[in-house]
């Protein structure tokens, strides 16, 4: 081999390999700095832009428990609201039932007309002062009308046996939608809504109407419920294909949405009902039969006190009711936020895999790069001093 002075390949090929192992130990030293495997995407591209959709998914499942969360406080401050109702609905039955008392004289009925009016009137109160974060929750503000849910009551399911659509309830539905019915082998019926990403809920019904006449297909996921009443003959599979092609489209209105998932089409629609004595859908005539009552005199005033007493009858089932179905979506919003913290860190252990770096491997790699740098700075300057050889040669 030739002795060279103007190029020495020696310290080229040293500065080359040497260039490419400060290469790698800068990105282990990025690294382990950083604590990622991935910092910019030429690190693993498709690791990349798998680890952001799991992070996506990850800090929506995080954001939705906390709407669950906030979701359950709403619904705690409208029944908390309806406790007191409930109680002041309680005493004003015990004072009609104490009015059809005989013993009674005409002030001791206008004291309880007194008491009766101003109870009625804090219940109005209460329905026009309960608020979350400025929204006003027992006003009926946040309801969707059931009249356009109504459309297919009365409608006859004859393929074998005879039977129909008593009621269908909307009140935990999304305002103006439409929902269609499909049918699937084995008594399946799937509702399905007209979203742009459609939300669905399939359902097996009873294999047969119950001996009480009814029937019922609630699809608690979409907040629809169908009563169907009939002759116990009427078979699942009947009435699968009875339902199917039929629609039922809500009316206007704004329930509450609770964004209870990552995802556009993740949401929980809650009805939350006029508590005020106005109501005359839950509460009848109660606030008439109390005016009534506190006007009556002599015998009628018996007669009030009875009338006045079937009706806080109806009214305390209604609050029963609404409380209830209050209940119900709170327990149901708990198990969703416990459901979404086991997603939230199955998904995030799964990001961390892809993203998060293995400290004890790239400390190894870290060492051979650190080690190959200074073996490589030291042949190098052994390369450099190669061409001084050649001065031998000139003496």
């Amino acid at each position: 081999m030739g002795v060279r002075v103007n190029t020495n390949i020696e310290a080229m090929n040293a500065q080359r390999n040497l260039g490419i192992t400060a290469l790698a130990f800068g990105k282990s030293v990025e690294k382990l700095s950083s604590g990622l495997r991935i910092n910019r995407a030429a690190d693993d591209s498709a690791g990349l832009a798998i680890s952001e959709k799991l992070r996506a998914q990850v800090r929506g499942l995080n954001q939705a428990q906390r709407n669950a969360q906030d979701g359950i406080s709403m619904i705690q401050t409208a029944e908390g609201a309806l406790n007191e109702v409930h109680s002041m609905l309680q005493r004003m039955r015990e004072l009609s039932v104490q009015a059809a008392n005989s013993t009674l004289s005409q002030s001791d009925a206008r004291s309880i007309g007194t008491e009766m009016t101003a109870l009625r009137d804090e219940i109005d109160r209460v329905g026009n002062s309960a608020k979350f974060n400025g929204q006003q929750i027992l006003t009926g503000a946040l309801t969707v009308s059931q009249s356009a849910g109504t459309a297919i009551v009365g409608l006859a399911l004859n393929t074998t046996a005879t039977a129909s659509i008593s009621k269908v309830d909307v009140t935990g539905a999304k305002a103006s939608t439409t929902y269609t019915l499909t049918s699937q082998a084995g008594g399946k019926v799937t509702l399905t809504d007209n979203a742009a990403s459609p939300n669905s809920q399939q359902i097996t019904l009873d294999a047969t109407i119950g001996a009480d006449g009814t029937l019922t297909a609630s699809f608690g996921t979409l907040g629809v419920t169908i009563t169907i009443v009939g002759a116990s003959a009427k078979t699942a599979a009947d009435l699968a294909t009875d339902l199917a092609s039929k629609t039922i489209t809500t009316g206007a209105g704004t329930a509450a949405n609770f964004q209870i998932g990552a995802d556009s089409g993740d949401a929980l629609s809650v009805t939350f009902a006029d508590a005020r004595t106005s109501n005359t859908t839950g509460y009848s005539t109660l606030s008439a039969n109390v005016d009534t009552f506190a006007a009556a005199t002599g015998a009628g005033i018996i007669t009030a006190a009875h009338t006045l007493t079937d009706t806080l009858d109806v009214a305390l089932a209604f609050v029963s009711t609404t409380r209830g179905n209050f209940g119900a979506v709170q327990n149901r919003l708990e198990h969703t936020v416990a459901s979404l913290g086991v997603a939230s860190e199955n998904l995030a252990a799964s990001e961390s895999r892809i993203r998060d770096l293995d400290v004890a491997s790239e400390m190894v790699q870290f060492t051979r790069s650190q080690i190959l740098q200074q073996a490589g700075t030291a042949i190098l300057a052994q390369a450099n001093q190669a061409p001084n050889s050649i001065l031998s040669l000139l003496r």
